[in-house]
C-alpha cells in the first residue's frame, strides 16, 4: 500500500503525505517511537539513518544521521511539540551540524502525524509546514519530497515482520 498521495501546497506552504498500511494503529505508532524501527525507514534506502536519541515525550529531542552512499553525513534533529500515542504527534524538524545540534540551516519544518484506524489498515497523514515559499521549494529541490515517498515505501516490509 505505502504512500497513496503526496501534495505540495505552496499557497499554505505545506508537502503533504498520506500512506495506508495493513496494520493496525499500534502497530504503525511504534515504527515512530522506536528509535530501531524508526531508522529502519527514516530516509531513503540509499541514505539510511542512525538516531543517537530519540526521546519520545513533549519537550523530548531526537538527534539522527543519515549516511550517504559515499559515507558522507546529513545531521537533524527533532523537538517534540505534542504526544497523543497512537493517534500521532507533533515535531520540529531541521538540519544539525557536525555536533548534532540545531545549524538554523534552511530553517525549520514543524510536522504533523497523524495516525487513523480505518478496519485492518492505519492511514498515516504527516504534514510537513514550512516558514517561507523559498524554503519549501528548496527542500523539494534538496530532495524532500521524493525522499521521504521512497522512505516511506519502506514500511511495508518493517510492518510485516
Amino acid at each position: 500500500m505505502s504512500v497513496i498521495s503526496t501534495q505540495k501546497n505552496t499557497e499554505n506552504l505545506t508537502l503533504t503525505f498520506v500512506a495506508e498500511f495493513a496494520a493496525d494503529i499500534d502497530r504503525v505508532w511504534q515504527i515512530w517511537e522506536d528509535p530501531r524501527q524508526l531508522e529502519r525507514w527514516w530516509g531513503p534506502p540509499t541514505w539510511p539513518a542512525t538516531f543517537v536519541r530519540h526521546e519520545m515525550f513533549v519537550g523530548g529531542e531526537s538527534r539522527y544521521y543519515m549516511t550517504g552512499p559515499d559515507g558522507e553525513k546529513a545531521r537533524g534533529w527533532w523537538k517534540i511539540i505534542a504526544v497523543d500515542g497512537p493517534s500521532g504527534f507533533e515535531f520540529e524538524d531541521g538540519f544539525a551540524g557536525d555536533d548534532g545540534e540545531p545549524s538554523g540551516f534552511l530553517g525549520s519544518t514543524r510536522c504533523v502525524v497523524t495516525l487513523e484506524q480505518n478496519g485492518g489498515t492505519t492511514r498515516m497523514t504527516t504534514v510537513s509546514s514550512f516558514e517561507s515559499a523559498e524554503q519549501l521549494e528548496e527542500m523539494v529541490k534538496m530532495g524532500m519530497e521524493e525522499g521521504m515517498g521512497l522512505a516511506m515505501g519502506q514500511i511495508d516490509a518493517l510492518l510485516a515482520e
